[in-house]
């Protein structure tokens, strides 16, 4: 999947909702895209992987680590900094100066995660100045979307495809008032994980 696809497949969303013809798939494929990019905003990340390196530059958290978009793979990886804070990347850094986070793509024991975090292990530092003073050239994205993502996806696009049928976006009344379909627990809780600033409860 590129950038800016659906995370899941518009066969996928008409089985899951017992359609056989052709007659919504406009607005399926919209619903799908909503979803997809609903998810992202949820998790402040995006789960597709870029066909090709790209540079994006970035202001490091302090002088031994910065954060960074995922990037699934490290072939390719350019790390570079800004010395002068004059704007050029003259600074080329070689693979043993830093370290790769999270470390083997795992976090909580499930593997295949991104890597986004890049940390000073040897005798150098990353420039503090004005300016974005770290640059970084990767493959950014993930190399394949999380299933958990996947489902999320589709329960949202289903949900979004039936607010047709739902009056003001409402799809009942419950304990609480009215119920809105746009406030799912079930796949909030599917992308929770992967929340890239999780909202901490005291």
């Amino acid at each position: 999947m590129a950038l800016g696809d659906s995370y899941a497949s518009l066969s996928e969303l008409k089985t899951r909702l017992g359609i056989t013809d052709s007659s919504d798939d406009t607005a399926l494929t919209a619903a799908l895209a909503t979803a997809s990019r609903g998810a992202e905003k949820y998790c402040g990340r995006q789960f597709n992987l870029a066909a090709l390196a790209s540079a994006r530059v970035y202001r490091p958290d302090s002088s031994r680590l910065v954060m960074v978009d995922d990037f699934a793979t490290a072939l390719g990886l350019v790390v570079a900094t800004d010395e002068g804070d004059d704007g050029v990347f003259q600074t080329t850094w070689a693979a043993a100066d830093y370290q790769l986070e999270p470390l083997n793509g795992v976090v909580d024991g499930e593997p295949g995660w991104p890597y986004w975090r890049i940390r000073v292990v040897g005798s150098r530092w990353f420039p503090c100045g004005r300016r974005a003073t770290v640059q970084v050239t990767a493959q950014w994205g993930w190399a394949a979307v999380p299933a958990a993502v996947k489902e999320a996806s589709l329960i949202m696009a289903e949900e979004t495809f039936k607010l047709k049928d739902a009056p003001f976006g409402v799809a009942g009344f419950g304990e609480f008032g009215a119920v809105r379909v746009r406030d799912n627990p079930k796949a909030a809780g599917l992308l929770a994980p992967y929340r890239r600033n999780p909202v901490l409860v005291a």
